[in-house]
């Protein structure tokens, strides 16, 4: 059965249902190489069965997103809404008006009473994306809403009840941020009962080619082309470059190789100029020869110098012919490995 992508994971239906429903519900499962990913899925699963709060952190474009989704479509509020507010996106005073609503008049132009993201999830799930922005009183309020289950809308008196389950997302410096105290502590422990952390796309360079390649088709297939593969020059580029977006970045450059491609091979010159130059340098800075490589190099040219003359390329060194064939020895250089060669 063929895998499909959602978000940044190559995702495949899961056993229990079949391709079209699984399409259609959103229940997939995470495909990886990689062992850090594979715990990812296993953790996703043990949680996904409970009604734990959930903190997932990871670098922009590791995958936030799809691990909320993945939660909410493997819980057993998987029938229930799924809601998302982008907590940086919003002014303090909207946003505390989005997140909890508000009554008519509660506010200069609220002149209808407006349910809240909040009641918008009852029974589901709501996601509070860039939580580390939000100000102290969202943070004060969100508080009592985990502890207590209740709220009231901006400039109502009623409590309401309700049942949701928070996945909240962010950085790995909201760590930093509750260390420095402008995050609270007691809030960032309700909410990260359980911790899922996500990789880096260069962490868990195994996976490269099965997303490249699946994107590769995701896009062939979404702009009518025929199926497009990688060359190994271009893959080599690809495994070279660190990704500092992650896997959004690949996902980005996989779009723009498949519309540049002529034919059905993406080669080195539909990947953008920036990440060639970057997978050299980088390629230059893991391949740094270590002092002994260097030691081994230079001694062949200085025999080659010397034409094999080791009393000579002896003296050019500065060392004396015992060490010259100890070194020979070492570096298994001219045949030298037991006895000394004649000179």
């Amino acid at each position: 059965m063929k895998g499909i992508v959602s978000g940044n994971f190559i995702l495949h239906p899961s056993k229990h249902c079949s391709h079209s429903s699984a399409r259609r519900a959103g229940v997939m499962e995470l495909v990886t190489n990689s062992l850090d990913m594979q715990r990812v899925a296993e953790l996703i699963e043990r949680v996904a069965a409970t009604e734990a709060n959930v903190l997932v952190l990871g670098e922009s474009g590791t995958g936030k997103d799809a691990v909320a989704r993945l939660i909410h479509d493997r819980s057993a509020r998987r029938d229930g809404p799924f809601v998302k507010i982008d907590c940086a996106a919003l002014p303090e005073e909207l946003l505390e008006s989005e997140l909890f609503g508000y009554e008519k008049g509660a506010f200069t132009g609220a002149t209808d009473s407006k349910p809240g993201r909040f009641e918008a999830a009852d029974g589901g799930t709501l996601v509070l994306d860039e939580i580390a922005s939000l100000s102290p009183s969202a943070q004060a309020k969100l508080l009592r809403v985990i502890e207590e289950r209740s709220f009231e809308r901006l400039g109502g008196k009623q409590t309401l009840r309700l049942d949701v389950r928070i996945i909240a997302l962010a950085n790995v410096n909201i760590k930093e941020s509750v260390r420095g105290r402008s995050f609270r502590d007691d809030l960032y422990y309700r909410l990260a009962v359980v911790t899922v952390e996500l990789p880096r796309l260069v962490d868990r360079t195994e996976d490269i080619k099965q997303l490249a390649e699946t994107f590769a088709r995701q896009f062939a297939a979404r702009n009518g082309r025929a199926a497009v593969g990688l060359s190994s020059e271009a893959l080599e580029s690809l495994l070279g470059y660190d990704f500092p977006g992650n896997v959004r970045e690949l996902r980005n450059i996989m779009e723009r190789a498949v519309l540049a491609a002529a034919g059905d091979r993406i080669g080195p010159d539909q990947l953008p100029d920036y990440l060639r130059s970057a997978a050299r340098l980088m390629q230059s800075r893991r391949h740094k020869p270590s002092l002994a490589e260097l030691e081994a190099v230079y001694i062949r040219e200085i025999l080659e110098y010397t034409r094999g003359n080791k009393t000579r390329a002896a003296e050019i060194l500065g060392i004396s012919r015992k060490n010259l064939y100890e070194k020979m020895r070492r570096y298994e250089i001219g045949g030298v490995r037991g006895q000394e060669a004649r000179v």
